[in-house]
């Protein structure tokens, strides 16, 4: 699996309060221990990076790896570039995805 470095990412987006931006993966995970995440539209969940957080985040960090509902929040794609991104609020995560 290719890891996108959040830090890489050109984000004009800054979110506000309890508000998160994420960069979602659009391949499966695995992590150390062995838990895979597809990446498929057929789960319930997805996947991605923590790009941007607002002022009261409540412990996550631009650059983790969450777990999140896949319907959750809003899409937003960003101007002058071809990415898309998820904005929702913190208490919408499920879990950071630990390596």
């Amino acid at each position: 699996m290719q890891e996108r470095d959040a830090r890489s990412i050109d984000l004009t987006l800054e979110p506000l309060d309890d508000y998160v931006v994420i960069q979602p993966s659009d391949e499966e995970s695995e992590t150390n221990l062995g838990l895979i995440i597809p990446a498929s539209s057929e789960t319930d969940c997805r996947t991605g990076v923590v790009t941007a957080v607002g002022s009261d985040p409540a412990g996550i960090d631009p650059g983790d790896k969450v777990l999140y509902p896949r319907d959750s929040g809003f899409e937003v794609r960003l101007a002058r570039s071809s990415h898309r991104v998820r904005v929702l609020k913190r208490e919408e995560l499920i879990a950071r995805i630990l390596d």
